[in-house]
């Protein structure tokens, strides 16, 4: 039979390993703190302490089991893992599984990519820049140079953050590709406008998701993490802004 201190020590490690996912894949504050609170509750906890911010979780519970810290070594975003995680609560807090099911489950989450194919996400990079080009900018011609660059722009991002551990690094290279090419495609004459040409390429490495979770954060009442994502959206504004810059300055 389960101890108490050993069921303690699985609602800690199931409701940080929830949390732990649930921001590495771009989950806001408020959500992840409510999430980890509910798990508690269900499993049968007394009392819980919560402290989560973007770079670690400090969860305590029933006032026997020490505080366990979680870090967050890694941020990236997919939804469907978030997803994924809330259903798992759900059938939790109706007893359709266990919490060791539940702890299971989650385990085989974080050790598998979800992420879809790359041929898939390449084929959503080409059709977010071309339409966004014409939106913003209303040069239907440019449409199919802007899908192409876009594309290729983005398949450098994926390859540097795949291979590459340094960040912002993957932004300002794949701007820099972007930038050189919708140059290069003017004046082969293979596209007439550069400017909108790199407007509609970078959407698709434009920092969204982070800006949205800031604000929700901020107006939470999250004062450190919601600036702190800020912070992080601006720096790879910042860094694909750089790149184009730098292409732009030289040519």
């Amino acid at each position: 039979m389960q101890s108490s201190k050993d069921r303690d020590q699985l609602i800690l490690h199931t409701a940080l390993t929830a949390g732990r996912i649930m921001i590495e894949n771009g989950s806001e504050i408020e959500r992840v703190e409510d999430t980890m609170a509910r798990i508690a509750k269900n499993a049968g906890a007394r009392t819980s302490q919560l402290f989560v911010m973007i770079t670690g979780i400090l969860m305590a519970i029933n006032g026997e089991v020490g505080a366990q810290i979680e870090p967050v070594k890694r941020r990236t975003f997919d939804l469907e893992k978030i997803s994924v995680v809330n259903d798992l609560s759900r059938k939790f807090a109706t007893h359709d599984i266990t919490l060791q099911e539940f702890a299971d489950h989650l385990d085989h989450l974080d050790a598998t990519s979800k992420y879809f194919p790359f041929w898939v996400q390449v084929i959503a990079a080409a059709l977010v820049s071309g339409p966004l080009e014409v939106v913003f900018r209303h040069n239907l011609p440019d449409f199919w140079i802007t899908c192409v660059v876009g594309t290729l722009g983005w398949i450098v991002y994926y390859l540097l953050s795949k291979y590459v551990r340094i960040r912002f690094l993957s932004e300002f290279a794949a701007a820099v590709v972007i930038g050189l090419l919708a140059v290069l495609g003017t004046q082969l004459g293979l596209g007439n406008n550069a400017d909108d040409i790199i407007i509609g390429s970078v959407m698709p490495l434009v920092p969204g998701v982070p800006i949205t979770n800031s604000v929700r954060d901020i107006l939470a009442g999250n004062l450190v993490s919601g600036p702190a994502r800020g912070v992080e959206a601006l720096v790879s504004a910042a860094a694909i802004g750089f790149g184009i810059a730098m292409v732009l300055q030289f040519w």
